[in-house]
């Protein structure tokens, strides 16, 4: 049985990190990583408006924890627990086929020091093991390969490429979608 419904949030630990829940004093550096064009590159999404927008967005991580919809982790390190550099989390979980969509996010001052290979080994454990997912996917724009290159590190094969199957700010974009097998199934 695919579990979402924890009785309090999972918070993680890595070598380095702490994965932790959102919080409202996160929304400054939530705001920053949202508006940051470099972070923002090849994740198709809104940017927000205001700070009041981010807050409504991390209410909604919360509430959507609380109904079991997704699982989304603050990335900190844990010489500084309060400080987020980043997130990594599960979207649009698919209960009938035990499956979760897995996304992060990084600052850049953090990149290319191995924090989401760092994070992924811990959450992916956490799918298989505590959510009992069957697979997990992550959907890419084709263009990212830093992205493309950490799931395939990672053991996500490539299942699919879809051709403008997503329309945003006036055009339809390519998605690419990688997939993970719970090698426990």
């Amino acid at each position: 049985m695919l579990n979402l419904n924890f009785t309090q949030f999972p918070a993680l630990e890595t070598h380095r990190l702490i994965l932790r829940e959102h919080a409202l004093p996160d929304a400054d550096a939530l705001f920053a990583l949202r508006t940051n064009e470099t972070v923002m590159q090849y994740i198709d999404r809104e940017r927000p408006k205001d700070l009041s927008e981010i807050k409504t967005f991390i209410t909604s991580f919360n509430e959507g924890f609380e109904k079991g919809d997704n699982l989304a982790w603050v990335i900190a390190l844990k010489e500084n627990p309060a400080h987020m550099i980043g997130s990594i989390g599960y979207w649009r979980t698919d209960y009938a086929n035990h499956r979760a969509e897995i996304g992060y996010m990084l600052h850049p001052d953090y990149w290319r020091k191995g924090i989401i290979s760092e994070a992924l080994i811990k959450t992916i454990a956490f799918g298989f093991e505590n959510m009992n997912l069957h697979s997990i996917k992550a959907n890419i724009n084709p263009g990212n390969d830093a992205s493309r290159q950490i799931l395939k590190k990672h053991g996500f094969v490539k299942e699919a490429y879809f051709k403008e199957d997503y329309y945003f700010k006036g055009q339809f974009l390519d998605s690419e979608i990688y997939g993970l097998l719970n090698p426990n199934h």
